[in-house]
This record gives C-alpha cells, structure tokens and sequence, in this order.
C-alpha cells in the first residue's frame, strides 16, 4: 500500500488588520486547518475563521514549533502556522524551512510591514538594506562599540547604504536609532520616517523626520522605521591615505606609520572583507583606521597608552566615519584577553614587554593568519627576530625566551598553540620624497623601517 505524504504545514502571512489582510487560500487554509499555531493576539484576531473543532496553540518558542509541526504531520493533521507579514522576510519560514525541509511546508505570504511603510511614504524600495533590531533590548549605541552590541549591524549599514528600512522593537525604538545617528555624526546625512500601527485605526505616519527631531519622540507600537539619504554618502579612498590626512601629535609630527610603510604593511596583513584585526600601538590610528575601511564586515580593536594619543586616534576614528573600530586606552597586552581571536595583528609600538607580547598574538592568532610588526630600533629588530626563532623551533636555546601563555578567558576559541610552524621574513623599508630647493628639486630620505612578518601556519596544511 502507497503511503502519501504528511500534509505541508502552511505558514500563513497576517496583518494587523488580521482577516481582511488574507487572500482566499489563506482563508481555506484556516477553515481546514485541524491544528493553528500564533502568537495570542494573531490567534485572537483570526478566531471567527478558524474551525470550532481545530486545536488552538500559541506560540511558545522555535525549537517547540518545529516539535509540534512535526507530531501534528506524524498523526496526519493539517497544520497552519500563523506569522507576520511575509514569513521569508526575516520571519519563521527560514527557520523551519531549515529544521523541517522545503516539502514540509508551503509559504503563504503577505505584503511585509516594510512594503506598507514605503508604500505610504512614497518610497522606492527593491534596493532598501533590511536591518532587524526586532530583539532584545540593545541598550544605547556607544561609539566604538564592538561587534557584541546588539546594534552593530545597523551602525555599519548606515555606513554602506542609502536606504535602508528597519523593524524595530519596544526597545530598540526609532528615538535610540536617531540618537546612534547623531553618536556617529551621521544626523545631518539622512531623513526619517516611522510607520505606527500599520493598518490599525489609529495608524499614523512621521515622514521627512531629521534625527535631532526623531531623538526625542516617543513611537507607538508596533511601528517600522525608514531611512534614506539626503546628502550622497562619502566614497572615501580606503588604502594609502596621505599622512597629512591624519591629525598628528603636535608639535613633533611623526606618531604615525608612514604612507608607503603603512601600504606595505597593511599588505601584507592580506586582510578580508571580514576580517579581525588588532591595532597594538596605535599612536594615530592610521593602520588600524585604514584597516577598518579594508574590513567593512570585520572589526578593529585597537589599543594606545599614551592618553593624548588616544585622543587624536579617537579624532581621526571620527573624521574618517569608520564604525567597525574600537580603540581603548590601555598597555598591551592587559586589555587583549577580551578580544576576539584576530586574522591579522599589526604592532606599532610594545610598550617594553615585545617578546611576550609577539608569543601572545601568536597563539592567539587564528590559522593562517599574519602578524606584521614595524621597528625602527636594531634592539626591536633584534628581539622579534630571536623571539620568531625560538617560538619557532629554530633555536634550542634562547635567553629571556617566551612562554605560550595559557587560553584566554574572552574572544574565539584559538586554534590551539601556535599551530604548527611559523613562518617569517623581514623587509627593510627607506623610501625618499622629493624636496623642493630653490627652483629644482633634492630628494630627502626617511628614516629606515623595518617590517617583520609572520603568519601562523594552517591547520591541517
């Protein structure tokens, strides 16, 4: 004898306007349903369509839905699964799609809270970023916060597009998102719209809001917010900015990695889109800044103990509009156990202690990963070298040899000791400008520089 398949579970699309929002199969789909799960208040809104005899359950949590559906096509019921608006579009369906299978349910979708909203404002909306804060409570955007932060994703997207549209949440409200704009000096840059009470009546519309205004209202809920540009976002150079475009300490310029040193070097970090980097004496920022711009889906965390110095990579942070960048004001290596395990570390500056710190960026370095470090002293020079060497194997012996220090507490689990071997080289670096001199030209050297690079073999390699 055949046996036919369960029925699909159907995930069925709901408006606040609950009925009226439903087309025919919909419909069919309630009256026919023996089991329908919803959320109490979609339940309610829909309870004169669905049968007297069919089971009523709501909502209580993913991982019990997809327990349900299941026993309910074990016993051969028709289930319906009621979600909001177009369940694919940051809904239920994906998540059961990917527990139960595609033949295990059917989509009935309906028009999305967004496609409403830009429907009232007036605005086009098939290349809007989507951005979901629907979560827990965030708390207050903070200026370089890291990627932890439940609003991190939205503060870089301001940065990467000219309209996006968001669904909000009760705390993670519309006023928070407009005073994350003015934190990231953004408020002058885009105008806002919030969409209260969709389809309800007393729906309301706030259109060609600024974020100074939108700071300090109140929003009914639930509401879904809109925002767009009104002054062309800024397509910077990203690599091999010249050094006059970063505030230096004054009046002895020179905190900073030169331009053709910090190109080099930041080549030879061989940075990802995504990639997680370490800025270890930061001095001005200028690496880790430019290395934030590389990294637009990764994050920066940097450090500096000069606390002038701080302030002025704080300044450049600000003026270059980088998000994806934390800078704290400390001596490696004391803050560095709560960062996440870096792909690439660059070291500008060790604070006196460079052997342990290289062993500790080593092992905490992910496979594959690139350790590039800059000297200007024959001492420097000196200890990295016998420090690669000894973490290396290459000598038996070495004095003052450093210790693998134990896991961290914080960040991404390392990829155990160093990995394997290492490998390194170093590149002497003295490049020349041209001067002027009476009405020709000299050139002026720069002070030589050393590059010492290491990356930590693959696992498995």
């Amino acid at each position: 004898m055949e046996h036919l398949p369960p029925p699909r579970c159907r995930i069925v699309g709901v408006l606040d306007d609950g009925a009226a929002s439903l087309a025919p199969p919909a419909l069919q789909a309630l009256a026919e349903a023996d089991l329908v799960i919803g959320a109490r208040r979609t339940l309610a809104l829909l309870e004169a369509r669905i049968s007297p005899e069919a089971e009523r359950r709501e909502l209580a949590g993913l991982a019990a839905v997809v327990e349900q559906i299941r026993e309910a096509q074990a016993r051969g019921q028709r289930c319906v699964l009621l979600a909001t608006g177009d369940p694919l579009c940051h809904g239920i369906a994906g998540y059961l799609a990917m527990k139960l299978c595609l033949d295990a349910i059917e989509v009935l979708p309906n028009v999305s809270t967004i496609q409403l909203a830009c429907a009232r404002v007036g605005l086009v909306w098939q290349d809007l970023k989507i951005v979901s804060i629907h979560s827990k409570d965030a708390g207050e955007w903070l200026v370089g916060a890291d990627p932890s932060h439940g609003l991190y994703a939205l503060a870089q997207a301001l940065r990467r597009h000219e309209r996006l549209a968001l669904l909000t949440s009760p705390a993670n409200s519309p006023d928070r998102v407009a005073r994350l704009l003015l934190a990231e000096g953004l408020g002058e840059d885009f105008q806002l719209a919030v969409a209260e009470r969709l389809l309800l009546p007393d729906e309301k519309i706030h259109s060609g809001l600024s974020a100074a205004q939108a700071a300090g209202m109140t929003f009914a809920e639930p509401n879904v917010m809109l925002l767009w540009r009104h002054q062309a976002r800024p397509r910077p150079v990203s690599f091999g900015l010249p050094d006059a475009a970063y505030e230096q300490r004054q009046p002895d310029k020179g905190l900073i990695t030169k331009q053709e040193v910090r190109a080099v070097s930041l080549a030879r970090l061989q940075l990802r889109a995504d990639s997680i980097v370490w800025d270890i004496g930061a001095g001005s920022g200028s690496v880790g800044i430019e290395a934030a711009r590389l990294c637009p889906e990764g994050h920066v965390w940097a450090i500096e103990k000069n606390e002038a110095d701080v302030a002025i990579a704080g300044r450049n942070r600000a003026s270059f509009g980088v998000a994806n960048h934390t800078l704290v004001h400390g001596k490696a290596p004391e803050q560095l156990d709560g960062w996440a395990d870096p792909d690439a570390v660059f070291i500008g500056g060790s604070g006196g202690e460079l052997a342990e710190l290289i062993a500790l960026c080593l092992h905490r370095l992910r496979s594959g990963g690139w350790l590039v470090m800059n000297f200007v002293t024959l001492e420097n020079l000196a200890t990295a070298t016998a420090t690669l060497k000894a973490l290396n194997g290459e000598v038996e012996e070495a004095p003052g040899r450093p210790k693998l220090p134990s896991s961290p507490s914080g960040g991404r689990t390392p990829s155990g000791g160093l990995g394997g071997l290492i490998s390194w080289d170093v590149l002497q670096l003295q490049a020349a400008r041209s001067k002027p001199i009476l009405h020709m030209n000299r050139m002026a050297a720069e002070n030589p520089v050393w590059i010492v690079c290491a990356q930590k073999a693959q696992v498995g390699a």
